[in-house]
């Protein structure tokens, strides 16, 4: 009898440890949840208002500040029209080629990511559109926890729900890095080129858009051949993808 109670006491002790554990986790979820919510960004505001920084820029800032030898951070934003449709053209072909058919997502990059993944034996690549890196450039980290990704999924469906296609594409034009510390590609064109970003030719898009995956060390300022070789190749891709014209002009096709 003496063994059996005893038994039955450890019993009662672990559900009630079990139950206190719960409780904790139920909590701290709850609280995280509350967290989120309460700074959770503003997304429609973006429809009419453009951010006035970027979780990117602010990383960048801070590592400036506490690296003298890091180039200071210069960030020029450029309205729509005034973007040369040649850097639209070419950071769709380069970054993105199913931008304006897809709902924030693309299946055939994820696909191909998976089999690749699957054929490596290793964790499947971004995949990234231009509308989830928007939202990573926007409000996230360069992390790829899974936490992230799902902030990221939440943000990228919202971008999709409340901007316009070309309002994405300006977003992203703007906030992405050209170069360190150079934001936005009015900042990139006027860096690199002398030039306003709607007098960008293809040649100088081209260059850009090549500079997206890397912008540290892949930029208008490299003379990396991979670099040069991969901005040749997107002007190829711009020159066979004629369907993007009426996307990139037009504000009706653009929705």
């Amino acid at each position: 009898m003496k063994v059996r109670g005893e038994s039955q006491a450890k019993r009662v002790s672990l559900l009630s440890y079990a139950l206190r554990v719960g409780a904790i986790l139920l909590a701290a979820i709850l609280g995280w949840l509350v967290y989120e919510w309460l700074t959770w960004p503003d997304v429609p505001s973006l429809a009419s208002e453009n951010p006035k920084s970027t979780a990117f820029i602010e990383r960048y800032r801070t590592r400036a500040s506490a690296d003298p030898s890091l180039p200071a951070l210069q960030w020029q934003w450029a309205d729509y029209a005034e973007i040369s449709v040649h850097v639209k053209r070419a950071a769709v072909v380069a970054e993105d080629i199913e931008f304006f058919s897809h709902s924030g997502f693309s299946r055939a990059e994820i696909a191909a990511a998976v089999r690749e993944a699957f054929k490596e034996r290793e964790a499947p690549r971004g995949a990234s559109t231009i509308t989830q890196q928007t939202a990573k450039n926007l409000w996230l980290s360069p992390s790829r926890n899974l936490l992230r990704k799902v902030k990221e999924a939440i943000l990228t469906r919202q971008l999709e729900r409340w901007l316009t296609k070309q309002r994405i594409l300006e977003i992203y034009l703007n906030v992405a890095e050209f170069g360190p510390g150079i934001f936005g590609v009015e900042t990139a064109a006027r860096h690199y080129f002398g030039i306003p970003a709607g007098e960008l030719d293809q040649r100088e898009a081209a260059l850009l858009a090549a500079s997206l995956p890397r912008p540290a060390t892949w930029n208008p300022g490299s003379d990396s051949p991979y670099y040069l070789a991969y901005a040749e190749e997107i002007a190829r891709r711009m020159d066979m993808a004629d369907f993007l014209w009426k996307y990139v002009m037009s504000p009706e096709t653009a929705q």
